[in-house]
């Protein structure tokens, strides 16, 4: 099962991505957060070498694709055509957005800036996976990365649908 990753806000991810890769999940990442995970040592695969389509339009278009979607969106009765598509299900997204907020509040900051930091990927892969809740454990906030991890490790790589829950809760405010 795959664990993609792609985070603005890099704090705990190369911890969270050892641990997910130490219970068997295979990394997946996008730019930054692809690049940190090479740094550091750890198996992850480019987010274009899953997808088998280049990031395009400088970056601005990489994850809105339909295998990363139908990886996130596939319910356990649609396996079958996953699996035709030669896909392997997503079961933990850690995303979280670029800092339009800080960015906007800077002095300075100018109208191209500002543009540069609407999200439009991010919000697609967390709306995608708090959608199915019930099968992906979508992480918005680095501060839940360790209590996850140990829930993953108690639960031989599993998380409560209670966890999944407030996690997608989390992930929609």
């Amino acid at each position: 099962m795959w664990a993609l990753l792609s985070v603005a806000d890099k704090r705990g991810i190369v911890d969270f991505a050892r641990g997910l890769a130490e219970l068997g999940f295979r990394l997946l990442a996008t730019g930054g957060t692809y690049r940190a995970l090479r740094e550091a040592g750890l198996p992850v695969t480019y987010i274009s070498d899953f997808t088998g389509f280049p990031e395009i339009l400088e970056g601005r278009v990489k994850t809105l694709h339909p295998k990363v979607n139908a990886a996130l969106l596939a319910r356990p009765d649609q396996e079958e055509e996953l699996k035709a598509l030669g896909l392997e299900r997503i079961g933990v997204l850690a995303v979280n957005l670029y800092p339009f907020r800080e960015t906007v509040a800077k002095d300075g900051c100018t109208l191209d800036e500002a543009i540069e930091n609407i999200d439009i990927g991010g919000p697609t892969l967390l709306r995608a996976a708090a959608k199915n809740w019930q099968h992906v454990g979508v992480v918005v906030d680095p501060a839940d990365y360790d209590a996850l991890l140990a829930e993953l490790a108690a639960e031989a790589g599993k998380l409560s649908a209670p966890t999944r829950f407030a996690l997608a809760r989390k992930a929609f405010s």
